[in-house]
Formats: structure tokens, sequence, C-alpha cells
């Protein structure tokens, strides 16, 4: 069985992100997920975006064996696939630790939804998950890191700060389409898509809306609600039946 293409995707979307100053150094991953094959593509660990190549990329299964590769897999692999095993209509998850991203999960508040630019993406805050206990971090740190992520999807009721607005406690379930984003308290943001591009996509578009929030904070001292009228006009012109942004007929 083949997996060029799925290792060219991955490979092709690693490549992003330090295109689009996600990340220096390895600080990020993409992974590339096949349902058809149940088996996806990810970055191998440590190695520099400048010396990656396709055949680095290494393949594995939802049992989370290596099935093509000679290179160990990403640190964060065990995350990438508790999450494609929740959700398997992800196509593509990226990790970075993009700064102003990061900043704000370390910051331990989830992104307020202030403005159009992000009503264009979605149409709530960002989420920040909970801390993990220390005996999720000693035990099985990655897989729990996923579980956090999860858990706030599964569960929006529970998320709680400042930056919400109240914004969540009225859904029972986020959807992970709707919803591609989110903020690992004390770590930094997880993106997925339909695709691997896709979900960089995604991480380019929190960063910059994370750095605009900031902005905000900086020059107003405060948040204010955003009217709802908008944020759905916003998000229903680019997504659902009658959108009407862009090309598409």
């Amino acid at each position: 069985m083949s997996y060029k293409s799925l290792k060219e995707e991955a490979y092709e979307a690693n490549l992003e992100i330090p295109q689009r100053h996600l990340a220096i150094y390895t600080w990020g991953n993409v992974s590339s997920f096949d349902r058809e094959k149940g088996v996806f593509a990810i970055k191998p660990s440590g190695v520099p975006y400048d010396k990656l190549k396709v055949d680095d990329i290494v393949v594995l299964s939802l049992e989370g064996e290596i099935v093509e590769g000679t290179l160990n897999p990403s640190s964060d692999t065990p995350t990438h696939l508790e999450l494609y095993r929740a959700f398997p209509q992800l196509g593509g998850i990226t990790h970075t630790h993009s700064p102003y991203a990061t900043a704000w999960a370390q910051s331990m508040y989830s992104l307020p939804l202030l403005g159009t630019t992000h009503a264009d993406h979605s149409q709530y805050p960002v989420p920040c998950t909970r801390l993990l206990s220390e005996s999720e971090v000693i035990e099985n740190y990655e897989k729990n890191t996923a579980k956090v992520i999860i858990e706030a999807i599964n569960n929006p009721k529970t998320i709680q700060d400042v930056a919400t607005q109240g914004a969540f406690p009225h859904l029972d379930k986020l959807n992970v389409e709707e919803n591609p984003m989110m903020l690992v308290a004390g770590h930094g943001p997880f993106c997925w898509g339909k695709s691997a591009s896709d979900s960089v996509y995604n991480s380019a578009v929190l960063e910059e809306c994370c750095k605009m929030a900031l902005f905000v904070k900086e020059l107003k001292g405060n948040f204010e609600v955003f009217p709802q009228y908008i944020v759905k006009k916003h998000y229903e012109r680019k997504h659902g039946e009658g959108a009407y942004y862009g090309q598409n007929k």
C-alpha cells in the first residue's frame, strides 16, 4: 500500500509552519489523516523544518503502530492519535507554539470573540482547556493533553474564565468542524481541519486573532460582548447554504 501522497501532504503542511511564522526551530508539527486507510502521517520528532524530507514523514495506524518510516514520530503523536480516534471527521491537526496564541494559553484565558475577523471563522470564543493534573502529566502526558481537549469539546459548560463572557454555558457540545481551534492551558494551540493544510490555515488565523485581541486589551483595558447579529452575518456569509463569500456558486 502506498502512502506517498499522504506523506507529501503532511510534508508540505509542516513546511508552512515556518513560512507562516508559527514556530521556530522544531516547535510544531502537523499530521494528515487518511480515513479510508485508517492511518495518519506526521512529522518526525526533533527534525528541523529546513532539514525535513518527504521520506522522513512517519505513517502510523490508529492503534499507534508505525506502518511506514524509520524515524521516531513527533512526541505529540499520542495527542494527534487520540483526537483522530475521537473525531474521525478530522483530516489534519496542527500544533505549534506560536507566540500570541501561546501567550493566551499560558494566561489560561479563552480567546474572546471581539470582531468580524474572528467571526469569519467561528461563532464562538476559542476555548482554553483546564490545566492537566499532576498525575495526568506524570503518566500518559501527551494522551491526556488530547483528553482535556476532548473534555472541553464534549462539555463546554466547564469552560469558565473571564474571556468567554458566558458564551459557552448554553452549549451542550462544541461542533469540531465549526470550532477548529483550541488553547491548551499553559501549553499552546491545537488546530484541526478537513486537511493538513486546512489545519495550518486555522492555526495562522488563530495566531492573528490572538494578536488582535491582545492589542484590544491594551487599548481598552477590558473586553466587550460583540453583537451576535454581526457575528451571525459574518459567519454565515462564509459558511453554510446561504454563503456568498468567494467564487463558489
